[in-house]
C-alpha cells in the first residue's frame, strides 16, 4: 500500500488515471489498524486500483482539504474526483462493492 502525503496526494491521487482508494488513518488509532487486513485483501483482488494511506497526524493540509473528522475514512477517487466515502469500519464486501461500481 502506497502512502500519499500533502507532497504527492495531487500527483498519486488527484491526477492519476486509475481509480484510488485513499485510507485516512492514523497510529493511535485501533479501528484504523483493524481495517488494514481488509483494505489489503480489497487491494489483492482489485490490482488495477491505487491504495494508499494518508496519517492525518503528519498530512494536515489533505486532512483539511477533505474534511476528514473521523479516522478510518476511506474516500475513493476516480478522476481526481471523491467519488465515494466511508466511516468507521467496513466490510471487504462493501468496499469490493463500492471499488467495482465506481470502474
Amino acid at each position: 500500500m502506497l502512502e500519499f502525503t500533502d507532497a504527492n496526494f495531487a500527483s498519486e491521487v488527484l491526477f492519476s488515471d486509475q481509480l484510488v482508494l485513499a485510507d485516512f488513518w492514523a497510529a493511535w488509532c485501533r479501528p484504523c489498524h483493524a481495517l488494514m487486513s481488509t483494505l489489503e485483501a480489497v487491494a489483492r483482488q482489485n490490482p488495477e486500483v491505487k491504495f494508499g494511506k494518508v496519517n492525518i497526524d503528519e498530512n494536515s493540509h489533505t486532512t483539511q482539504e477533505y474534511g476528514i473528522n473521523a479516522v478510518p475514512t476511506v474516500i475513493l477517487f476516480k478522476n481526481g474526483k471523491p467519488v465515494k466515502r466511508f466511516v468507521g469500519l467496513q466490510s471487504e464486501s462493501t468496499l469490493n462493492e463500492a471499488v467495482t461500481a465506481s470502474y
